[in-house]
């Protein structure tokens, strides 16, 4: 088979043209006549000569022609139709190819009346009948006829005009006016034709037994010779009559109505026949197919199962959701025998659909692991249906633009003619995403939405895509811990499923900015994760305490950064000497600090005392109170054993009403009282004591702090700082290298001058010799400076505080 077909059924030829050759290409369809014209076929030209173009199963187009169609070459017994198929991949019709078809079929003989219901026309022939009275009379004089009839044409025998029976009155037109007029009308040697759009003016709806006719009560003249006579080209065509329920098609004609039987009597039915798609079947094939076809005495009944063989379903779309309907082309010709037309044929061509049923279309994903592709399948689809575009990403992507997102289509088709289009998506691909499930899983998952177009309606849908592939492919983050002298340290090797995980300990998020509100380390590099926190801080927990050691651990869970779902836990554990946790100082001061063990939870570190219970912590956090105390202080007792000394005290935690301590932590600190050496002994009078003066390099920070608790100096991008007369300055002088704990920091001499050179004047003394500047109104004050874990040597400190002044001579302000 080619492009283009043809078939003879009857008085009917059918030339198709093939779905697969003029596939997404424009057509314009057009009958040659005689002469080798080409007249082309819109709506209105098809109507008015017999033809019909209609998209049959699978997509194919069928165009329909008989005997008595416009330009059809009429021979002896056969009819010949020349069709000229022009096909362009552009609208506008250009680099169009040309096909041409001629095809000939034969005919039949003419019953006195055939009318003829098609898809887009109504159609009725009659014989002419020229009684032998008048063929005695007339004469041949032509000049005669058009002297009376000017309208008529020269041709012996052709029609004058058309005079329409409407209820409110007779309407005549002329030929050429019927013509403009949508109307079809043609003349032979034997017979005259009228031809009728659904839509023409004059076409009346009238019911009969329920179903409703489209019908024209019509009158033709034609001229024989001089000799006018008149035929009834009424014709009746049922527009309903079509009923759906229980996946069966009803179809019901009524018989002989009343149009079609003005001033008749004595029916008689002559002959019923059924078929499809202009093909008559025999009750064997209709029985085999479950068609039921019944005369009865009032009308013709045909019952045909939705989705039986002979018709087929299309695709149809209503408000954007995918359907598809049952269509079948059934052809009904019912003969009688009146006393008026003797045998009149009644040809009913019947296009019947369905109503709408929405459709679920198939999504499958088959995934290859191996290539690391997701396969996902969409439909099947009929014919007419065709994949434009995919939304990505909220994107909307032409087909052939979708490779360069990863993506590529295949459209896979059936031996029935349907249709699926297959997707190919990498795993890797920007658009797929990713999500742990457990253990070793990952899911993948494609959100794409896909829309389609259909031909030749062009309706749109879309089909929302969405594919999930469970992929054994998970890595998920390792960590290895270790700790120094006084840090715990974890580093976590990111895998490829926490790029989203976010760490946390307990329910606090731990942010670079909280690190270092605490002093821990954070540092992220994308590949590790490493974290250090100090032995002693918020985040450890204590979980023994023995003589000779405590167990610290930290705790550290990575959770998904938006369900916050826990997804990992590590820890590190280490031993700690409980020496950490006590400074017995040279000058006789001990610094002692009390954990909170796991399963102290009730403990309020607050209420930690020593043996003397006004001996409170200096320093307190919700796992550690720090005291910093003399030994001869706080109840502290000593034990002298040989050449050292052993100061004694307790940490202790009592609750309200009772001398029975919950917490004991004791500690002790040996100084060393006695030591021997040979030394030679001479006498001499003392010196006085002096201080002799050395060198070295020592680093120095002074900062202004905002309030009076030190707690947070002003940064440098804070300066200049704008203050008013008498409001306090706070300052900090820092001895921060060497770190020597026998060092002790004193300050000397201290001064304010109007510019940044210290050596500029004025000048003001804050400190004079170590001591505030007596000439002040505002003397300088200072402050103490106690152990905390930022100041590890409250001795390498001096604070003091300074009313805000300003230079002046005379009454006027000094300025720089």
């Amino acid at each position: 088979t080619g492009p283009v077909n043809s078939e003879c059924l009857g008085n009917f030829l059918r030339i198709t043209l093939s779905a697969e050759y003029f596939e997404n290409k424009y057509l314009s369809l057009s009958v040659v006549d005689k002469s080798g014209t080409a007249w082309e076929l819109n709506e209105a030209v098809a109507a008015r000569c017999g033809y019909t173009v209609t998209y049959s199963t699978w997509g194919s187009i069928e165009l329909h022609a008989s005997a008595l169609s416009c330009h059809s070459h009429l021979e002896v017994g056969v009819f010949t139709v020349t069709v000229q198929i022009r096909a362009s991949p552009a609208s506008d019709m250009s680099n169009a190819t040309t096909h041409l078809k001629s095809a000939s079929c034969s005919y039949g003989p003419w019953s006195p009346r055939e009318l003829i219901c098609g898809s887009n026309y109504m159609e009725v022939s009659v014989r002419k009948e020229v009684p032998q009275t008048i063929r005695d009379f007339v004469q041949d004089e032509p000049e005669d006829w058009t002297l009376v009839f000017p309208e008529a044409k020269a041709e012996e025998a052709s029609i004058w005009q058309i005079v329409f029976h409407q209820p409110e009155e007779k309407r005549a037109l002329l030929v050429s006016n019927a013509w403009n007029a949508g109307y079809g009308l043609n003349t032979t040697d034997s017979r005259v034709l009228l031809r009728v759009p659904y839509t023409a003016a004059q076409v009346q709806l009238v019911k009969d037994q329920g179903i409703t006719f489209s019908v024209l009560r019509s009158s033709t003249f034609y001229k024989y010779r001089w000799v006018i006579l008149m035929v009834d080209t009424a014709v009746a065509c049922p527009v309903d009559g079509v009923d759906y329920s229980n996946q069966t098609i009803t179809w019901t004609v009524p018989k002989y109505v009343p149009p079609l039987s003005a001033g008749v009597t004595g029916f008689k039915d002559v002959l019923v026949e059924a078929g499809v798609d202009l093909h008559k079947l025999s009750a064997k094939e209709m029985a085999s197919r479950k068609y039921v076809l019944s005369n009865e005495l009032n009308a013709i009944m045909m019952k045909i199962p939705i989705g039986a063989e002979g018709g087929y379903y299309k695709t149809s779309v209503i408000n954007g959701q995918l359907g598809a309907k049952y269509s079948i082309n059934l052809f009904l010709e019912h003969q009688w025998e009146d006393n008026k037309w003797g045998l009149t044929k009644h040809t009913i061509i019947k296009e019947i659909e369905t109503p709408f049923e929405q459709a679920e279309v198939a999504i499958t994903n088959n995934l290859n692991l191996s290539a690391r592709l997701m396969n996902v399948t969409v439909g099947t689809f009929l014919p007419g249906v065709e994949l434009v575009n995919l939304t990505i990403e909220g994107v909307a992507v032409a087909v052939p633009e979708a490779v360069q997102h990863g993506y590529l289509i295949h459209r896979a088709r059936y031996t029935n003619g349907s249709k699926a289009y297959v997707i190919q998506v990498p795993l890797d691909a920007p658009s797929v995403k990713k999500e742990y499930m457990r253990e070793d899983l990952r899911a993948y998952t494609l959100n794409v939405t896909l829309t389609f177009i259909t031909h030749p309606s062009s309706e749109t849908f879309a089909i929302p895509v969405t594919a999930l592939s469970a992929v054994k492919d998970a890595v998920l983050p390792s960590a290895r811990g270790f700790c120094d002298g006084r840090n715990l340290h974890l580093i976590i090797s990111r895998g490829n499923v926490d790029q989203n995980w976010l760490p946390f300990i307990s329910d606090w998020h731990l942010t670079p900015e909280g690190a270092q509100k605490y002093n821990y380390s954070l540092r992220d590099n994308g590949t590790h994760l490493a974290i250090s926190v100090p032995f002693l801080s918020s985040h450890v927990n204590y979980e023994g305490l023995h003589t000779s050691a405590i167990k610290a651990s930290f705790y550290l869970t990575l959770k998904d950064g938006i369900t916050l779902a826990q997804r990992r836990d590590f820890s590190v554990s280490c031993i700690f000497s409980p020496s950490e946790l006590i400074q017995c100082l040279p000058n006789s001061t001990v610094i002692i600090t009390a954990i909170k063990l796991v399963g102290d939870e009730d403990l309020d570190t607050a209420l930690l005392v020593l043996r003397d219970r006004q001996c409170k912590p200096s320093l307190v956090t919700e796992k550690t109170a720090t005291f910093k105390f003399s030994v001869n202080t706080c109840g502290t007792s000593r034990k002298f054993n040989g050449t050292n000394v052993t100061y004694e005290n307790e940490v202790l935690y009592f609750r309200p009403g009772n001398d029975t301590p919950l917490y004991q932590l004791k500690f002790l600190c040996s100084y060393a009282v006695k030591q021997t050496a040979d030394v030679r002994y001479e006498y001499r009078k003392n010196p006085p004591p002096s201080i002799k003066p050395g060198f070295g390099c020592l680093v120095l920070s002074l900062k202004l702090f905002k309030e009076k608790s030190y707690s947070e100096p002003y940064q440098e991008s804070e300066y200049p700082v704008v203050k008013y007369l008498r409001e306090a300055l706070y300052f900090e002088v820092e001895l921060l290298q060497p770190k020597d704990e026998r060092l002790d920091l004193n300050l000397d001499d201290c001064w304010a001058t109007n510019s940044q050179s210290q050596d500029s004047l004025p000048q003001w003394h804050i400190l004079v010799h170590g001591c505030e500047n007596n000439k002040d109104f505002y003397r300088t004050v200072f402050h103490k400076v106690n152990y905390s874990l930022r100041v590890k040597f409250p001795q390498h400190l001096k604070r003091f505080e300074v009313r805000m002044f300003t230079f002046v001579q005379g009454t006027s302000l000094l300025q720089e």
